[in-house]
């Protein structure tokens, strides 16, 4: 029973450590200065656009057309889409939509980080400020660009775009992830860049500095390559920072079924990543106590359905054995949800429908369930484990 007590404990201080950083920050700000603007250079920055693509003939043309109808100056962005190992008509597809396309065929070296590394290796990236990664069912906001710009000079930092869906009112799965995203890009990473802090890559919309490639290179292969990149930058004491003006819309996955996949390789991937690099983390002398201490909650926390259910095992499981201190370890796990509760709170009131959010939430118990499910398959796949992609589907009955 003590060795229940123990882990117990423990898992209600891990599941804490996302609270702890945040009222760090709050802290932070409040007794600190008031952050400067940052200098926007007067040419706006060369961006290319990278979209790695994988038998993405179903969404890629709208990509590739969001992304050359930008309202930015066409001789300071570029637009290369990879095909990596594709067996459909994705190549053709994005030269028709625009796009440059470098056509990769290598089947010992699958997936988008390799093809990532392999495009960055044949094009002159060192003639542009940032190189930008945007998935291939994504679309951008006219503006995403010139927000970006607004982050600028870029080329020695990373920075992470607003990583927002084009299909929000799909199904209550799509919906609840609306507000996530909300919650995320609109609450939770403007705090930590207000305290000095970095805020994680999520892949899509993910900018990099090009002098932050030339000194640090593309060194990230695992099966998240962003929290890979993420944690590998800030161990370095790459600063990482946010822009919640530049959307970007991706096609979240709208049932179980299709999201199984992607979920547990997010479990997977980023268990891999506190594997491998958390103790280059805590042992680096390039960044402080806090930075090190948010690093690990992003990494070592799960997302808020999957730690809903966490919270519930654990308190199912004290209060039907009763081990030592049951109740103290009960009310520690119930009070790391209030964190993620306030920012769902605040991201509803800013849904175009906050009635109809609310009501997908009805959905949440279901899923916190399912999620313990697909986490549970998720071990299977940490290390360098081949996964399969999320599989699309055309939207609005197209």
């Amino acid at each position: 029973m003590i060795a229940l007590s123990v882990l117990l404990g423990l898992i209600a201080i891990v599941l804490l450590l996302p609270s702890a950083s945040d009222l760090l920050s709050v802290v932070k700000i409040a007794l600190g200065r008031r952050p400067t603007r940052p200098h926007v250079p007067e040419a706006p920055p060369r961006l290319l656009f990278l979209v790695p693509a994988h038998n993405e003939e179903l969404l890629i043309e709208s990509c590739v057309r969001s992304l050359v109808r930008l309202r930015y100056p066409t001789t300071r962005a570029s637009v290369v889409v990879i095909a990596d190992n594709c067996s459909d008509r994705t190549a053709p597809l994005a030269r028709a939509a625009g796009a440059r396309c470098l056509e990769r065929h290598d089947q010992s070296l699958p997936g988008k980080p390799r093809a990532i590394a392999w495009a960055l290796e044949q094009l002159p990236v060192h003639g542009y400020d940032a190189v930008v990664i945007v998935d291939a069912d994504t679309v951008v906001d006219p503006d995403f660009a010139d927000q970006l710009a607004t982050c600028g000079p870029l080329a020695s930092k990373a920075v992470q775009a607003f990583f927002d869906l084009s299909n929000p009112d799909e199904s209550p799965l799509t919906q609840m992830a609306a507000v996530l995203a909300t919650a995320t890009h609109r609450f939770a990473y403007p705090l930590k860049q207000r305290a000095g802090l970095n805020v994680p890559l999520v892949g899509n919309g993910m900018c990099l500095g090009t002098r932050v490639l030339a000194e640090h290179g593309w060194d990230a292969f695992s099966i998240c390559e962003d929290w890979e990149m993420y944690a590998l930058l800030s161990e370095r004491g790459v600063p990482i920072e946010c822009v919640p003006t530049a959307h970007v819309y991706a096609q979240e996955a709208q049932s179980l079924r299709q999201s199984s996949t992607q979920r547990q390789r997010w479990t997977a991937g980023k268990l891999t990543v506190l594997a491998r690099l958390g103790p280059r983390l805590l042992l680096s002398r390039r960044i402080g106590t806090r930075q090190k201490l948010d690093a690990m909650a992003e990494l070592a926390v799960p997302g808020p359905a999957l730690h809903l259910g966490i919270v519930l095992v654990a308190a199912v499981t004290a209060v039907a054995l009763h081990p030592p201190g049951a109740l103290a370890l009960v009310a520690a796990s119930a009070a790391s949800l209030l964190r993620p509760v306030v920012y769902t709170i605040a991201a509803l009131a800013l849904q175009p429908d906050p009635a109809r959010a609310v009501r997908a939430f009805a959905f949440l118990p279901l899923y916190a369930v399912w999620r313990l499910g697909a986490a549970a398959r998720a071990l299977r796949m940490v290390g360098d484990k081949p996964w399969v992609r999320t599989e699309r589907h055309q939207q609005g009955g197209a």
